[in-house]
C-alpha cells in the first residue's frame, strides 16, 4: 500500500506523541508499505527549535520518506500562541499533502492528533486521492485546553469549537484512540461505534526491566535517602505538578524521602520557584532513552499527577514505562476514570488536588515495602499484558491494512482491552 501520514510531533522528540508516531510509521514501512510522513520540526517538550531541524527537509530511507515542514514554535505556549503554532503547521503541511494526494495517490491517509487543526487537510487529501481516511487521537486537545485554562471557558466559544471538533471526528472513515475511556468519549461525540478502535501507546518492555540493585542515578545525583518519589516527563499545566511540590512540603520533616522531578518544559522555572527552600526535592533534565530503565529504577514510587479536568482526555503514555519498571504508581485520579482502572492493584489513587492524600500515599508505600513490592510486580505483569510494543504495532498496522472505506458498517477495529 501507499500510506500518507500527517503528524505534528515526531522523533527525535523523546516524549509525548512523537516516539509513537515514529514507531507506527517505521512499523508500516517494515511491513513493506510505501510510507510518506509529513511532520513538524522537533521542539517538544522544551518548546524551542532543535538544532539542525529548521526549515523544509526531506529524508528517504528505503520505502519511507519523512518530509519536515517549518512552523511557529512559541516560547510561552499559552492558548493563543498554541493556536498560531498549530495553524502554522496546518498551512505549511497543506501543499505537501495536496501534492502527494494528486500525484502520488495514497491508499490510506492517516492524521495524528495533535494537531486536530491540521487534520482537515489530511481529510481533503484522502478525498482527492480516493483513499481511506483515518484519524488517531492522542488526546482531546480542546477539552484539555479548557481544563488547564489555556482557553477561556466561554460558553459560546466552547459550543462552537466543540461542534467543529465533533464534525471533524465524524468525517473520518476510521477514528482510533489510546484507551477504553477515550473510545467511549468518541462515541459520546457522535462517532459511530463501528468506526472506533483502541490502539494504545506502548511501553519499552524490552529495555525497561525492574532493577534488583540500586540505580546508578543514586551515585550520579548524590541521592542518599532510602526512598525516591519520582516524576519523569513533560512539565506542563495539565500534569498538575504543583501538587507534588505541596506534598513534598507537607512531609519535609521526613529525612528518608527525596522527590525527584525529571523533565523539561516552559513550566519548569515556575515549579522550581514554588519549590524554593525545600531540601527534599530535586530537579533534573530529561534523560536519554538508553538511560530510561536506570532512571525509572531509581523510584521507590512513581508519581502520576493530573488535574481533575484532564481525566479521560488522555491516557499518559509515561504510565506504561512506569509499570514496566516494577515500581508502584501513585496517580491523582478519581474512581471510575481511565487512569484509576489502569493502576488498580498496581498502585494507589488519590483524589486530584489533594496534596495531603498524595503525601499520605507516598509515605504509606515507603513505610510498607512488602505492599510496594507486590504492587510493583503486579504493574510489570500488567505492562506485559497491555503495553507490549510488537503486539500493539502488529494489530495497529493490521487494522490499517484491513480498513475498508466502502463499507459503512465495517467491523469494529480490534483493540487491546485485556
Amino acid at each position: 500500500m501507499k500510506i500518507l501520514l500527517l503528524g505534528l510531533n515526531y522523533a527525535p522528540e523523546l516524549i509525548g506523541t512523537g516516539p509513537y508516531t515514529a514507531g507506527l510509521v517505521e512499523a508500516m514501512a517494515e511491513r513493506g508499505h510505501e510510507v510518506r510522513a509529513v511532520v513538524g520540526q522537533p521542539y517538544y517538550p522544551e518548546w524551542r527549535p532543535r538544532p539542525g531541524h529548521r526549515g523544509w527537509s526531506r529524508e528517504d530511507v528505503g520505502n519511507l520518506r519523512i518530509c519536515r515542514v517549518p512552523h511557529f514554535i512559541p516560547a510561552r505556549p499559552g492558548g493563543t500562541m498554541r493556536l498560531l503554532h498549530q495553524l502554522s503547521f496546518a498551512l505549511a503541511a497543506a501543499p505537501v499533502l495536496l501534492r502527494e494526494a494528486l500525484f502520488w495517490r495514497p491508499d490510506r491517509v492517516i492524521a495524528i492528533a495533535p494537531s486536530l487543526m491540521a487534520s482537515p487537510m489530511a481529510l481533503l487529501a484522502a478525498r482527492l486521492s480516493g483513499a481511506t481516511s483515518w484519524l488517531h487521537l492522542q488526546d482531546f486537545e480542546f477539552e484539555a485546553a479548557l481544563a488547564t485554562g489555556l482557553v477561556s471557558n466561554n460558553r459560546m466559544i466552547a459550543k462552537l469549537v466543540g461542534g467543529t471538533e465533533g464534525a471533524i471526528l465524524r468525517s473520518f472513515d476510521r477514528v482510533s484512540t489510546i484507551s477504553p475511556a477515550m473510545c467511549r468519549r468518541l462515541a459520546e461525540k457522535g462517532v459511530l461505534p463501528e468506526r472506533i478502535g483502541e490502539h494504545r501507546n506502548w511501553g519499552d518492555l524490552a529495555h525497561i526491566k525492574p532493577l534488583t540493585r540500586p540505580s546508578a542515578f543514586r551515585q550520579k545525583w548524590d541521592i542518599t535517602t532510602p526512598h525516591v518519589a519520582l516524576y519523569s516527563g513533560a512539565l506542563g499545566r495539565k500534569q498538575g505538578l504543583d501538587l507534588v511540590i505541596a506534598a513534598a512540603r507537607s512531609i519535609a520533616h521526613r529525612d528518608d524521602i527525596t522527590f525527584v522531578i525529571c523533565g523539561n518544559g516552559p513550566y519548569r522555572a515556575e515549579l522550581e520557584a514554588m519549590a524554593a527552600g525545600l531540601r527534599n526535592i530535586r530537579f533534573f533534565d530529561l534523560q536519554p532513552p538508553e538511560e530510561l530503565s536506570e532512571l525509572l529504577g531509581l523510584a521507590s514510587v512513581h508519581l502520576l499527577p493530573q488535574i481533575a479536568g484532564a481525566a479521560d482526555l488522555v491516557l499518559p503514555s509515561k504510565l506504561a514505562n512506569m509499570l514496566a519498571s516494577g515500581r508502584p504508581v501513585i496517580a491523582t485520579s478519581a474512581q471510575g476514570t481511565g487512569v484509576f482502572a489502569e493502576i488498580e492493584c498496581c498502585g494507589l489513587a488519590v483524589e486530584p488536588g489533594d496534596a495531603v492524600a498524595l503525601a499520605a500515599a507516598i509515605t504509606r508505600l515507603c513505610d510498607d515495602p512488602a505492599l510496594a513490592q507486590s504492587m510493583g510486580e503486579a504493574g510489570r505483569r500488567r505492562a506485559e499484558r497491555r503495553w507490549h510494543r510488537e503486539t500493539i504495532l502488529t494489530r495497529f498496522v493490521g487494522a490499517i491494512e484491513a480498513a475498508n472505506k466502502g463499507s459503512e458498517r465495517a467491523p469494529a477495529i480490534e483493540g487491546q482491552r485485556s
